[in-house]
């Protein structure tokens, strides 16, 4: 499944890897792309037996408070539908620019790259603080 804004030129991947799923952002995400996502995402934890959301944001160069608001509350529906969410890939701009946009993503786990974020779903990682990266507590 993908989220695409009709006749829109992005597309952003919603994969399946078992029970955990893996969503890659790349580039600039338009709101209503982003809004679409929030709906994919959320429709395809209902409907599976996913128990993890991996959200890849290696390939953000930019974010807005628009997109920082929706991935916490991807993390916020997925928690509602019993699955965990792991936010990971977060260049060191984005990370500012969150933090100066006074986006905490309360409740959201992160690891440097998806190897660590499926680690930290399956448990074969130490628990991590929310918000904080994999290996601090």
């Amino acid at each position: 499944m993908t989220a695409s804004l009709p006749g829109g030129p992005g597309v952003v991947p919603v994969l399946a890897l078992g029970d955990v799923l893996l969503v890659s952002l790349q580039g600039e995400l338009h709101d209503g792309m982003v809004e679409q996502l929030r709906q994919d995402i959320t429709s395809r934890v209902a409907g599976s037996s996913a128990s993890g959301v991996i959200v890849d944001v290696s390939g953000v160069e930019i974010v807005d408070s628009f997109l920082g608001r929706a991935i916490a509350e991807v993390a916020a529906d997925a928690r509602l539908l019993a699955a965990r969410t792991v936010l990971c890939g977060m260049r060191p701009a984005v990370a500012i620019t969150l933090v100066e946009l006074g986006l905490t993503l309360p409740g959201l786990v992160t690891a440097l790259d998806v190897e660590r974020a499926l680690e930290l779903l399956r448990g074969d990682a130490p628990a991590a603080v929310p918000g904080a990266p994999a290996g601090c507590s």
